[in-house]
C-alpha cells in the first residue's frame, strides 16, 4: 500500500497576517521555519510497532520507540560492549555466579515524577517475570528471586550461573517501568507507557505516527537536545524516502540497500550503516496447531512432517543470489543465527548449497514425485515482498509451489502466534549474547518457540551454554546446537542484516550502534 507524500499546509488566514505584519514591523518577531523545525525531529519508521509495553512487546520498530523512552540498566555502546545505563556500575556477583547484585543512579525518575528506587525496579523485574503473556519470562527464567537490600540495590538470585544476563538486562526485560502507571492502567500500561528516558510518550495514532516530548524528569537533561519525535509510520521504501527528499521528515530507517550508492551522491542527505547481530529466516510451523502457548500436535503437512521435504525447500535456496539481487551484496548470506562478527558464530560451518536435482530427489523420496504446495507469509513491505518472490521463483525449479500471502507486521504476528501459517519470513533483529537469538525459538518452552519444535538434546545443549562462561566452552555447545536445529529445519536462516539509515545533513551528533536502533541522545539540528 502506498503512503501519499505528507505535504506541508498552507499557511492559516491568521498565521499569514502575523507573517505579514512581522514582515511590515508590526507585532511580535515571527521564528522562522529553520528555528520551528528545530523543536522536532521526524523519524520514518518501515513498520508500525506492537503494543508499547517492555514485558510484552516483541517488534524490532518497538525497540527504536523504547531506545528513547524506556532505557534499561544496561545499553551498548558504538562498539557492541555492555556498559550501564541506569544502572550505576556492572553487576557483582557472588556465590559463584548465583548471586547478583545490581545497584541503579541514584536520583532517577520516572517520566510521571515518580521515583525508580530497588523497589520500583524489582516490581517491574516481577512483572516481566509474571505477567501473563510476558515475552520476558523464558529471558529472566533463572531468576528464582528478587529482594530488595538497600534504596538502591536489589539482590537477584539465580537457580545456576547465567552468562546472558546482562545482556539480557540490556534490552526490554532490563526496563523499568512505573509502578504506579501499572497500578493505574493494568494490562493497558502499553497504550500509555511511562519508564525512565530523555523523551516521555505523548500520544500513538495507528499507522500513522507515535509522538514523545523531551521529558523534565531525565537525569541528564542536555541529552535531549531535541523537544520533540515523532515518529512516522510509512511502510513503502519509495515514499519514505521521497519524504526524505521533499523535507517532509528527517531521517528513514531500514534504507533499501539497493538505495545507498544512489543516496550517497545526493549531496543534503548522509547515510550510515552497520553490521547487526540480527538474521532473516523462514520459520516454518511444525506443531503450533492451536496457537503457540497451548500444547503442541503436529500439523499434519508436507513441509510441517516431512524432514526431506524441508530439506529440499533448503536445497532450492541460493542465499548469495538472494543476497545479490535484494540486497545489493550488502547483507551476509549465512545458515546460522549467529553472524561472523559474533565471537560465537560456528566458523568453517559450511552452508548448504543450491542443488536442485537433489531436493527434487528428496521431494520423491519424501513420497511427493510431483512436487509439493504451501504458503509463505511475508511482511507486507517492499524488501521483505521481493524476497518472498525471489524465494518462489527458486522453489518452483524444485517442484515447490509457494502461494505469497502478504500482510501488515502486527498482524502477520498474530497469525504466526495463532498458528494460522505453515512458513512465514521474518527477521530477528539480534542481541549481543548468542543465547536471546537462539534460546527462546529453539528450545521446547521458548517464549518465542512459535514453531512448537522440541528436541531435549538441543535444549540441554543451550541450557548449558546459558551456564558456563568460558567462551570457548560456549562455542563448543552453540556450534553442536546449530548443527541439530539446522538438521530439524524449523528455522531455515538467509541472512544477516546490515541496518542503514539516512538523514539530513544538518543533523548531527547520531551515532549508529551494532543493533541498529536511533537513539536520538546527544542529536542535533545544526
Amino acid at each position: 500500500m502506498l503512503f501519499p507524500l505528507r505535504l506541508r499546509p498552507a499557511l492559516s488566514s491568521g498565521a499569514l497576517l502575523l507573517t505579514l505584519l512581522a514582515l511590515i514591523g508590526f507585532g511580535g518577531a515571527v521564528p522562522s521555519p529553520a528555528s520551528a523545525q528545530a523543536k522536532s525531529v521526524r523519524i520514518a519508521l518501515n513498520q508500525d510497532p506492537d503494543i508499547l509495553d517492555p514485558t510484552l512487546a516483541r517488534s524490532y520498530v518497538g525497540r527504536i520507540i523504547f531506545a528513547n523512552m524506556c532505557e534499561k540498566l544496561y545499553d551498548l555502546d558504538e562498539k557492541g560492549a555492555l556498559i550501564p545505563q541506569l544502572a550505576a556500575e556492572m553487576p557483582k556477583y557472588s556465590d559463584g555466579g548465583r548471586t547478583v547484585d545490581i545497584r541503579i543512579r541514584a536520583g532517577l525518575k520516572f517520566n510521571d515524577g515518580t521515583a525508580l528506587d530497588a523497589q520500583a525496579l524489582r516490581e517491574s523485574l516481577e512483572r516481566h517475570r509474571s505477567l501473563k503473556g510476558s515475552n520476558r519470562r523464558s529471558e529472566l527464567d533463572s531468576v528464582t528471586g528478587i529482594a530488595v537490600l538497600d534504596s538502591l540495590t536489589v539482590r537477584l538470585k539465580l537457580d545456576k550461573p547465567f552468562s546472558p544476563l546482562v545482556a539480557i538486562l540490556a534490552d526490554r526485560a532490563g526496563m523499568p517501568i512505573s509502578p504506579a502507571q501499572v497500578a493505574k492502567l493494568g494490562d493497558r500500561f502499553g497504550t500509555e507507557p511511562v519508564c525512565v528516558g530523555p523523551w516521555k510518550f505523548v500520544e500513538r495514532v495507528p499507522q500513522d505516527r507515535i509522538v514523545l516530548d523531551k521529558s523534565p524528569y531525565y537525569f541528564d537533561p542536555k541529552a535531549a537536545q531535541i523537544e520533540r519525535l515523532i515518529f512516522r509510520i510509512i511502510p513503502d521504501d519509495t515514499v519514505r524516502l521521497a519524504n526524505l527528499r521533499s523535507g517532509d521528515i528527517d531521517f528513514a530507517h531500514l534504507v533499501p540497500p539497493t538505495d545507498v550508492k544512489r543516496l550517497k551522491q545526493e549531496p543534503t542527505l548522509a547515510v550510515m550503516q552497520v553490521a547487526g547481530p540480527g538474521y532473516l529466516g523462514i520459520t516454518i510451523n511444525l506443531a503450533n496447531k492451536h496457537g503457540y502457548r497451548n500444547p503442541p500436535e503436529p500439523l499434519g503437512t508436507p513441509l510441517a512432517s516431512g524432514d526431506k521435504v524441508r530439506e529440499a525447500f533448503e536445497l532450492s535456496l541460493d542465499r548469495d543470489a538472494i543476497n545479490q539481487v535484494v540486497f545489493d551484496g550488502l547483507i551476509e548470506p549465512d545458515c546460522t543465527p549467529l553472524p561472523s562478527l559474533s565471537p560465537y558464530h560456528p566458523k568453517g560451518l559450511a552452508c548448504s548449497g543450491r542443488d536442485v536435482q537433489r531436493a527434487k530427489r528428496l521431494l520423491a523420496e519424501a513420497g511427493y514425485p510431483q512436487g509439493v504446495k504451501f504458503e509463505l507469509m511475508v511482511v507486507n513491505d517492499p524488501v521483505q515482498t521481493r524476497v518472498g518472490q525471489v524465494v518462489q521463483g527458486m522453489a518452483a525449479d524444485a517442484g515447490i509451489q509457494i502461494g505469497l500471502r502478504p500482510m501488515e507486521f502486527a498482524s502477520a504476528l498474530t497469525e504466526q502466534d495463532n498458528g494460522t501459517y505453515e512458513a512465514f519470513l521474518i527477521g530477528w533483529s539480534g542481541r549481543s549474547d548468542p543465547d536471546a537469538n537462539i534460546h527462546q525459538f529453539q528450545t521446547c518452552k521458548g517464549s518465542l518457540n512459535v514453531t512448537l519444535a522440541c528436541t531435549p538434546e538441543i535444549d540441554a545443549l543451550l541450557n548449558k551454554a546459558r551456564e558456563v562462561s568460558d567462551v570457548r566452552e560456549r562455542q563448543a555447545l552453540y556450534r553442536e546446537a546449530i548443527v541439530k536445529f539446522n538438521a530439524r529445519r524449523n528455522i531455515i536462516y538467509l541472512n544477516h542484516l546490515t541496518y542503514i539509515v539516512a538523514f539530513k545533513k544538518g543533523i548531527s551528533g547520531y551515532v549508529a550502534t551494532p543493533d541498529g536502533l536511533i537513539r536520538m541522545k546527544n542529536v542535533r539540528m545544526n
